[in-house]
């Protein structure tokens, strides 16, 4: 399994709630047509200016399908979508020692 960590700022002018709307009805529902994700998630965070910023991470089963699933029609639809609002600007990557924990309740 591979963990992919992109930090992202919005471009100047989308307001946080046009993206935010946009993760959760679009984004998180594309994940089951992209058979490499295990896992994702999008962060709101505080940035240095003050202002919103974001972070992402991806679980996937490699980077290799990832990579694959990248290539798909829906894929580039999401890329598409989320270049009109926001940027990646950072991307680091790396695999989970051992298990990791999590609480089986939530």
């Amino acid at each position: 399994m591979a963990i992919i960590v992109h930090r992202i700022r919005l471009h100047d002018g989308v307001p946080p709630e046009r993206f935010e709307k946009w993760v959760r009805d679009v984004d998180y529902a594309a994940c089951p047509e992209l058979p490499s994700v295990l896992a994702f998630g999008v962060q709101r965070v505080v940035d240095a200016a003050g202002g919103p910023g974001y972070f992402e991470i991806i679980e996937v089963t490699g980077r290799e399908e990832f990579e694959r699933d990248m290539e798909s029609t829906r894929f580039q639809q999401l890329v598409a979508q989320f270049d009109q609002m926001a940027k990646v600007v950072d991307e680091v990557t790396g695999e989970r020692i051992g298990d990791g924990y999590r609480v089986q309740n939530l």
